[in-house]
């Protein structure tokens, strides 16, 4: 099963807008292979683009960070909460049907509270990027608390929860 099997691929844009719209988070749908689904990309700042668009960045901050939060929602059944290695938010709900996993709906791309900073050290020794570029693109990236992070993981298992009660009820 596929989530295109839940709904069509618009309505799944329909509900990344959705989410993009209510917390300004960076809001993607994936397969159960960490793949997007949609080609609806709303970055919330300018340094995510960066990192993800350098090969390791990819590989070793926002994929690995995707795979070790998503099968984390995929074992408890509930939306997850984490930060990603570059110290930002990254919220992944698992999508079920039937007790079958088969994908998972989120956010990412703010920083997590007010303490919270990016970890330019880091993004620095994963990717190659010069640190004060790093900190120069982090500027102005915008928070979201850990109480907002937890409601709008909430929001997004409601919504998830009656996309998949309509599909097993047709």
């Amino acid at each position: 099963m596929k989530l295109t099997d839940l709904q069509p691929l618009e309505d799944w844009v329909a509900l990344e807008k959705d989410i993009h719209a209510r917390a300004g988070i960076d809001a993607s749908v994936f397969d159960i292979n960490g793949i997007r689904i949609t080609d609806y990309k709303k970055w919330v700042n300018r340094l995510c683009p960066v990192i993800k668009g350098n090969e390791k960045g990819q590989t070793f901050i926002c994929a690995s960070a995707h795979q070790n939060i998503a099968v984390m929602a995929q074992n408890t059944k509930k939306p997850v909460v984490e930060e990603c290695d570059a110290g930002m938010v990254k919220i992944v709900v698992p999508v079920f049907v039937k007790g079958e996993f088969i994908g998972g709906v989120g956010g990412c791309g703010m920083l997590l509270g007010e303490d919270t900073e990016v970890e330019s050290f880091l993004v620095n020794k994963t990717t190659g990027i010069d640190e004060e570029e790093i900190e120069a693109l982090a500027e102005g990236i915008p928070r979201i608390s850990e109480e907002d992070a937890q409601a709008l993981g909430d929001y997004i298992e409601q919504r998830v929860a009656e996309i998949v009660s309509k599909y097993e009820s047709a």
